[in-house]
């Protein structure tokens, strides 16, 4: 047994726009990630360069179907049941339940099939732990408002919002405002629904949205504790702290300010207020922020109750652009870390970074964390009797368990849980693949949309249900 807390929230994540599909049933509007393709383009929209409507007519779009969760969530839950699942992070689809986003009241089917799903989770005892807002937003948003640049997008939000927390009351406790919410800074239209016009100041841009959208968690945390003051709110941020290329004073200067970039968005959510490096950034860069009254009251009185936050891989910053090898993998470009292996994808595997990174959030928030992401990326093999050997995965999560375990048995960090990503092959965000997949459980589906859907069972399902069992590794 681990030192973790007995009721320690052991699960899953997904997310709709990567595992729902169905992207026009039950009266569903289109949302920003349906306009998102796989393929030759698929950066250059989820960056904001470039507009979909100027998409080749034979685009494919993975999120139209997914893996067809909505199709098949009954059969997902149960098998993450049977996993012993003590809690499932997932995501509502905005446009499900508001098509256009504009509407003054929620669409009841869309509500109707959440309500289904929570039961479900619910009949097994899974804690539901919902996503506001995963890198999807209804698309009328963004084309009529240009999506969070306008504070209309404010009031829509705080309505969708309004609407599932009563619909929900009662049945859902845990909830996150925004997804990877720093993902605005790097993907703008995935993360944000920003797409840039010719003349743009991009940082003038970006910081409006990224206040707006801090405004807009601020309210929805302040109508949860309203609505069911036992409610817990959280924000999410993707995580990883930056070393220093060496021990030069320029490169570790460098990380801090790195980090400070990440960091922004959730010292505000978690401190209520913007920090003074913020401030002084905004004045360097001459960003004048279009701010209500109520703004900063609204930011100080309603902070949030718990960080939750993805972690794949530490950082490395240099404040000589010409030294190291460049980093490939996710959004958060820099240089490679010579000491680290690295995955199929060239996302570098740092167990070590998990501690630290969780240590680095503890101290600088004094919140309860929920590490609501973490996992591995890797091409899957299945063979003819329908098994797979994952032995790489089993060996990856195993070490981060370890390290998030030392984190709270050794350094006493709070933590709420541990959800690793993708439980259940998906659609990749960044590559728009289904052959990258981190899930304990098979989805026979490839990268043409070609299969059956088919479950299978990976070698590491009955691995993390050893796990989860024990709370914790042996």
């Amino acid at each position: 047994m681990s030192g973790l807390r007995k009721d320690f929230l052991w699960g899953g994540a997904t997310a709709a726009n990567q595992c729902e599909g169905g992207y026009l049933s039950g009266g569903k509007g289109l949302g920003t990630v349906d306009v998102i393709p796989h393929g030759t383009y698929r950066k250059a929209i989820m960056k904001g360069e470039m507009h979909y409507k100027d998409l080749p007519e034979d685009a494919y779009f993975p999120s139209h179907e997914a893996i067809d969760m909505y199709g098949n969530y009954k059969e997902d839950i149960a098998l993450f049941a049977e996993m012993g699942f003590k809690c499932y992070r997932f995501s509502f689809a905005w446009s499900r339940i508001f098509p256009t986003g504009k509407e003054l009241e929620p669409n009841e089917e869309g509500l109707k099939f959440y309500e289904d799903f929570i039961n479900e989770l619910l009949k097994y005892n899974i804690e539901p732990v919902v996503t506001i807002c995963h890198f999807d937003l209804p698309l009328t948003l963004v084309e009529e408002y240009g999506s969070w640049r306008s504070r209309k997008v404010i009031d829509a939000y705080v309505r969708y919002c309004k609407a599932i927390f009563e619909r929900f009351n009662g049945k859902v406790k845990y909830w996150m405002t925004f997804n990877e919410i720093n993902m605005l800074m790097h993907l703008p239209f995935m993360g944000a629904g920003i797409m840039f016009e010719e003349g743009d100041n991009k940082l003038q841009v970006q910081y409006q949205a990224a206040h707006n959208e801090l405004v807009a968690s601020a309210l929805a945390t302040k109508l949860a504790h309203e609505i069911n003051p036992e409610n817990k709110v959280g924000c999410m941020l993707a995580a990883g702290d930056y070393y220093p290329y060496s021990c030069k004073p320029e490169d570790v200067f460098a990380a801090l300010g790195k980090d400070r970039e990440n960091y922004f968005f959730i010292d505000v959510q978690s401190r209520g207020e913007y920090p003074c490096y913020a401030k002084k950034f905004l004045e360097k860069n001459n960003i004048q922020l279009e701010m209500g009254e109520e703004d900063e009251k609204v930011l100080k009185e309603n902070t949030v109750d718990f960080i939750a936050f993805s972690y794949y891989s530490s950082r490395v910053v240099s404040a000589d652009p010409t030294v190291g090898e460049p980093k490939q993998g996710n959004a958060f470009a820099g240089i490679k870390n010579p000491h680290l292996p690295e995955s199929e994808w060239g996302w570098q595997i740092d167990p070590l970074g998990l501690r630290i990174t969780m240590n680095t959030l503890y101290d600088r928030y004094q919140k309860p964390l929920f590490i609501v992401e973490n996992g591995l990326g890797a091409v899957d093999t299945l063979k003819e009797d329908g098994t797979i050997e994952d032995d790489y995965r089993i060996a990856y999560l195993e070490a981060h368990i370890k390290a998030m375990i030392e984190a709270v048995e050794e350094d006493g960090v709070d933590l709420l849980g541990y959800t690793p990503w993708g439980c259940i092959d998906l659609v990749s965000a960044s590559t728009g693949e289904m052959k990258k997949r981190y899930g304990f459980i098979y989805v026979d589906k490839d990268n043409a949309g070609n299969g059956t859907l088919k479950r299978y069972k990976k070698k590491s399902f009955n691995w993390y249900k050893n796990i989860i069992a024990n709370n914790g590794l042996k």
